[in-house]
């Protein structure tokens, strides 16, 4: 009797690896809320918080340091503190913000800095007394540091003194707004002596709906705005993103992303703290001491965004580049091209991506570890449809007027398998009060939010991005909207543009956009290109690359025209600018620094150098396009 109880338990395990194979059974149930409902550990998790009255980062830092006083939390350029040193560096801070400051229990203070420890200590600091934390840019100067001192109504621009040439231009007017400028730098702060524990009655009243901190959008579309991050969204970041990938004390999580911005933030030095492993902090990205930084402090996770891999990818080789013990690469923005030569190079075996945004909602990962989920931000399987399909939508768009494209009805229309549509997920009045909001700009709010989708009176968040999700549940990054632009009556992805021209050897950098041409409708490809190392104008293949592009993309999304560039233009967190490239164009006389303009005329097998005399014939039409 016992072979055909094990044929018959063997022939039930064949059909479980089948189905869970094909409906992703223990991928939905490991990773399928996303964001959209909160698991019961993390109800539970928010309800012992909220019953002690611990609602606060500092209070988890507190716990750590009861649990393991001795235990390293932060490594900076070869400096190691422990919780407890770290913890009393942080009560000591705090002390001279009550007291030589005055800073009072929810006053907006804001911070202005790079990556340090003293940063660390200001943002914990703040927690421990009670303040609301306003994360300044501190690439930011002139209008755009002035509109975030106002807009936060911050009464101290708390400043490192390594960005005081940004500051000082601005002094005049931040002081007609009422706003003192305070300098530090790491002397002053080891200065500070007073160890009094801080009263808990400065916390005990913050609730989960309470306002923590303040963190900007990159203000690449305008002046940056505020994104409101509230006391209980900090709480279930910190809490889901250590337990989602396993963070043990023993992990060390290296990231030289800004602290002021939310991925270093929310993804890293939050996580780390829930988790009580160590943070390795960089003061900024840099080829020269990323990998030796990594190596040297036995980081076992790395994080990444945007562009970061694919510096990394195109620097030149380092010494420890393998000589490390990183087991996982978690971040967003890891492009296709870049995502199976950054593994097999530097050797690490899981990519960990994630989609998700400061200002958005539900959240996708994807543990990558084979070719399956490559290039991927998620996987959608049997249970994530019965449970979550109702919540998060993709919805078709016109991306000309990134309006919603209705129906008969004038309803939105669902994309089907493979086509791209903008996220939209469902807004109730039980899910409402925790959608993302911006600080005093109700008006920017509420543009995020849209209703009668499919039916009169419901509501949904705007992701602002544009997906797709095949057959097989994989869900893959399009665009942001807006970087999808029409040409031919085609929509043309720039991502998808970047990583094709970004495939040709001779090219180590691509800023893929559309340009508005006289007499055209939509906007035709253009690409922004730095060659690789050692290749000049001279000796790059024109002709190569045109019979690449054509080989490797559709007719219409072959670029047009080529910028030849000596660097992109960069964010502080690695997202590539386009608003000057988009608004120059292709017009000679406004056109800027020393890039020079190449295109693709009509039947040519190469792109050639763009003249006066071509940009005039476009105009008065004698050179076509099409």
């Amino acid at each position: 009797m016992a072979l055909p109880i094990l044929a018959g338990a063997a022939g039930v395990t064949a059909v479980a690896a089948y189905l869970n194979a094909k409906y992703h059974i223990a991928y939905d149930l490991a990773n399928a809320r996303g964001g959209l409902a909160p698991s019961p550990d993390v109800l539970d998790f928010m309800s012992d918080r909220v019953s002690r009255r611990r609602v606060l980062n500092y209070h988890v830092f507190e716990d750590q340091v009861h649990k393991q006083p001795n235990h390293p939390f932060l490594i900076f350029e070869g400096k190691t503190w422990s919780y407890r040193e770290f913890f009393e560096a942080i009560i000591r801070v705090g002390n001279w913000l009550v007291n030589d400051l005055g800073i009072g229990v929810e006053e907006v203070v804001a911070i202005d800095g790079g990556n340090s420890p003293e940063h660390l200590m200001l943002w914990l600091a703040l927690d421990a007394v009670g303040a609301v934390t306003s994360y300044i840019n501190w690439n930011l100067t002139g209008t755009g540091l002035v509109h975030c001192a106002k807009l936060c109504n911050t009464r101290y621009l708390i400043t490192d003194a390594d960005v005081k040439s940004n500051v000082e231009p601005c002094r005049t007017e931040l002081e007609g707004l009422g706003t003192k400028i305070q300098y530090y730098d790491p002397v002053f702060i080891a200065s500070l002596s007073d160890t009094t524990p801080i009263p808990e009655s400065r916390r005990e009243n913050i609730s989960v709906e309470s306002v923590r901190g303040l963190i900007y959008t990159s203000g690449t579309t305008g002046l940056p705005k505020a994104v409101v991050m509230g006391t209980g969204r900090e709480l279930v970041t910190g809490y889901t993103v250590a337990k989602y990938l396993g963070l043990k004390p023993e992990d060390r999580m290296y990231t030289c992303m800004p602290l002021y911005h939310g991925a270093a933030h929310g993804l890293c030095a939050v996580p780390t703290i829930y988790a009580g492993s160590t943070i390795v902090l960089g003061r900024k990205f840099s080829h020269k001491t990323f990998w030796p930084e990594v190596a040297t402090s036995g980081a076992t996770h790395i994080q990444y965004v945007g562009e970061l891999c694919r510096y990394l990818l195109n620097g030149p080789k380092n010494p420890y580049e393998q000589k490390h013990k990183v087991k996982m690469a978690w971040g967003n923005g890891m492009r296709p091209d870049v995502w199976e030569p950054f593994r097999e190079r530097f050797n690490i075996p899981v990519i960990n991506e994630l989609y998700a945004a400061t200002d958005g909602l539900g959240a996708t990962f994807n543990r990558n570890a084979g070719p399956f989920t490559a290039h991927t931000v998620g996987l959608r399987g049997l249970l994530w449809n019965w449970k979550f399909s109702e919540q998060e939508v993709r919805v078709k768009m016109d991306v000309d007027t990134e309006d919603i494209m209705r129906d008969e009805n004038g309803f939105a229309i669902k994309c089907g398998a493979n086509e791209p549509g903008q996220v939209l997920h469902r807004l109730t009045p039980e899910t409402l009060p925790g959608a993302p909001g911006y600080y005093k700009n109700e008006g920017a709010t509420q543009n995020r939010r849209i209703t009668d989708v499919f039916k009169k009176g419901d509501m949904w968040f705007k992701s602002g991005d544009m997906m797709r999700q095949d057959a097989d549940g994989r869900v893959f990054f399009v665009d942001r909207l807006g970087d999808t632009f029409r040409w031919k009556s085609e929509n043309v992805s720039t991502n998808e543009v970047a990583d094709m021209i970004g495939k040709f050897p001779q090219v180590a950098e691509v800023n893929a956009y559309g340009v508005l041409v006289p007499g055209y409708d939509g906007r035709a490809g253009a690409a922004s290109i730095v060659m690789a190392d050692g290749v000049t104008e001279s000796t790059f293949d024109f002709q190569g690359l045109a019979k690449h592009a054509r080989a490797v993309l559709p007719g219409y999304a072959v670029p047009l025209f080529l910028r030849v560039t000596p660097a992109l233009e960069y964010t502080g967190t690695l997202k590539i600018q386009k608003g000057r490239l988009k608004s120059e164009g292709i017009d000679p006389d406004k056109v800027t620094g020393e890039d020079k303009i190449y295109w693709l005329p009509l039947h040519s097998d190469r792109y050639l150098p763009f003249s006066r005399k071509d940009w005039e014939g476009i105009k008065d039409k004698s050179l076509r396009l099409t």
